[in-house]
């Protein structure tokens, strides 16, 4: 403004037209530091300026504190406000200047490729999850309650409002609880046989499959779940000793989807563990017979009469009708989607860990200015680390989520006390001059295997990439912008604490849900916004880093032995997941050595 000979106000009437309100005071506040640009209006004047100054595009955009800030002001007439703050980060600046028809098309594209995904599971489940009927049970996972009370007759009532979950009345509660502490304890009650102890992650699928369950059964038939309408308080763990009862449930599953797939066959297996001779939970209740009612077409009067004359014959009855239908329903069951198709692009590189890096380095490429934006900072860092511990590590969801962090100076956690928690942690070694990552084998899901025989995951992470760099600062500044002023559950990765939520700790989904939106914001090439890095690349969660490490161990070694070692598994296992990526590849390495003769000769 000085070389050109400009004032605030001569600049503001350079650039305004007519019809416009933007305010003259924005420019002033721009220039002071005060604020920054991050409405669409607000880019679309310096866009302007950059014109009238001769400067290159995007000039201003590379000096804004938060280069990869999503913008708000964006026309999104007809959709949520919720939808539309999903959608902004993916909108190009020049959005409200585009015609209607490219504005449209843009929105479809973001709404496909990044916010759902393409796939064709993906859109079933994104169609899926609009219409919830599931029963829930708050007082065990420990989630918000509903607000609204649960009908006593949900099929009596309106179709939409039941598209809908619900917590589960306090008999049937009672029962889940008795079933979970029966197969979480340590030690069983006197009387009673068990066979196999459930783990945390174990035990929160279960909760969630079986309220699934209840929830069909309960959701009326008249709306879009199309369930069978059985009353609320008539559902109880008797009503799972009827074949009838699970006969309909997987066939109004694969009616739903359009096919069967292993689910269907694992819940059965449950159904027939739960009524298993000696051990099965069930079988050892005889009293929930008491509890049963009639369900028109479907658990008659009779029936129930049976049932309560002799228990253990309805439970043999229910065994082995369970186990015949799994092998069924196995025989015709379809692998619903390929696992690694959100990750191909990536798996199908010649470096496939080089590739996957490209999205930590995007992170640090558009990180805020922590001074003007320090949680969104935070944020940021965070997704980087995630990430990148990701790489090191290979290690399963659970074991990154649980982490738990000791801080340099303070003594670290001993592998008993971490094998009792079933816990890592990340502590600095003054012996290996570094960050170590030590956990127990108890802590993994197969921790039977040989890759363990009882000895623990020891790895000191290599100081590469500004990666030391960046997690002492998220140790000591970012982590305590996120926790704010909540209880500090001692994890490494700790969620943004906001009004509505005082929880700092990641669950399943919450961890799942922040891989994803790190890989939507960083990973996936916006053809619009010239964001991300990876063309044809679909949101995806935690689990399939471990897919990259194995797969980019094998591209490079054609070992199924020094892959399985990266991510904590066996070679067989390896052969049988990743073997599709290897034939080719294989034969490139033998050949290389081959040629070897030939160059030397």
């Amino acid at each position: 403004m000085r070389r050109h000979g400009d004032t605030y106000w001569g600049l503001w009437r350079a650039l305004i037209r007519p019809g416009e309100t933007f305010d003259r005071t924005t420019i002033q506040s721009w220039t002071a530091g005060r604020r920054a640009p991050r409405s669409s209006k607000s880019f679309e004047m310096l866009s302007r300026i950059e014109d009238r100054y001769r400067l290159p595009t995007g000039h201003f955009r590379t000096l804004l504190p938060h280069p990869a800030r999503a913008v708000t002001g964006h026309k999104l007439v007809g959709i949520a406000p919720a939808e539309q703050r999903r959608l902004a980060w993916h909108l190009p600046d020049d959005f409200n200047n585009r015609p209607a028809r490219e504005r449209r098309e843009i929105v479809e594209w973001v709404r496909t490729h990044i916010i759902t995904g393409s796939t064709e599971y993906r859109r079933f489940q994104a169609q899926a999850m609009k219409h919830r009927y599931a029963v829930r049970f708050p007082a065990i996972t420990g989630r918000k309650r509903s607000p609204k009370p649960a009908p006593e007759v949900m099929a009596d009532e309106d179709p939409e409002a039941l598209s809908a979950a619900y917590d589960a009345p306090s008999r049937l509660n009672d029962e889940m609880q008795r079933l979970v502490s029966f197969k979480t304890a340590t030690l069983t009650e006197i009387g009673y046989q068990r066979n196999g102890v459930w783990g945390e992650e174990t035990s929160s699928q279960k909760i969630e499959h079986l309220g699934l369950m209840f929830g069909a059964l309960a959701a009326t038939p008249k709306g879009v779940i199309a369930g069978f309408g059985v009353p609320l308080a008539h559902l109880t763990f008797g009503l799972l000793v009827f074949p009838t009862i699970w006969d309909w449930y997987v066939q109004w599953r694969e009616r739903r989807r359009g096919f069967y797939t292993r689910w269907e066959v694992d819940m059965l297996r449950l159904g027939v563990a739960l009524t298993r001779a000696d051990t099965g939970w069930i079988r050892q209740m005889p009293h929930l017979a008491d509890r049963l009612r009639p369900i028109p077409n479907l658990v008659s009067e009779a029936d129930i009469e049976r049932v309560q004359s002799d228990w253990s014959a309805a439970c043999d009855a229910m065994y082995a009708h369970g186990t015949a239908r799994a092998k069924e329903v196995e025989r015709v069951a379809q692998v619903h989607r390929d696992p690694f198709e959100p990750v191909l692009p990536i798996l199908e590189a010649d470096s496939p860990v080089t590739e996957y890096r490209k999205i930590t380095e995007e992170i640090l490429r558009t990180l805020p200015d922590e001074r003007r934006y320090p949680r969104q900072a935070a944020e940021a860092v965070r997704s980087f680390l995630i990430l990148r511990l990701g790489l090191h590590l290979g290690l399963r969801q659970k074991n990154l989520r649980q982490l738990m962090l000791c801080p340099r100076g303070q003594n670290p956690r001993t592998e008993r006390q971490l094998e009792t928690m079933r816990r890592g942690e990340l502590r600095w070694s003054d012996r290996a001059d570094g960050w170590e990552v030590l956990i127990p084998a108890a802590a993994f899901k197969n921790a039977g295997s040989s890759f363990f025989a009882g000895r623990p995951f020891r790895l000191v992470l290599p100081d590469l990439g500004d990666l030391y760099r960046y997690l002492d600062a998220y140790v000591r500044t970012h982590r305590h912008a996120l926790l704010a002023d909540a209880p500090d559950p001692g994890t490494l990765f700790v969620k943004t604490i906001k009004v509505s939520s005082r929880d700092a700790s990641y669950d399943q989904n919450t961890f799942y849900e922040a891989w994803r939106l790190a890989i939507q914001r960083y990973g996936i090439w916006n053809p619009y916004t010239g964001r991300g890095v990876i063309t044809g690349l679909l949101p995806h969660g935690p689990h399939n880093v471990r897919d990259v490490i194995a797969t980019h161990i094998l591209k490079q070694t054609g070992s199924y032995e020094q892959a399985s070692y990266a991510i904590q598994d066996t070679p067989e296992v390896v052969a049988k997941h990743y073997g599709r990526f290897l034939p080719q590849d294989k034969a490139a390495l033998a050949a290389d050595i081959l040629n070897r003769v030939w160059l030397a000769a």
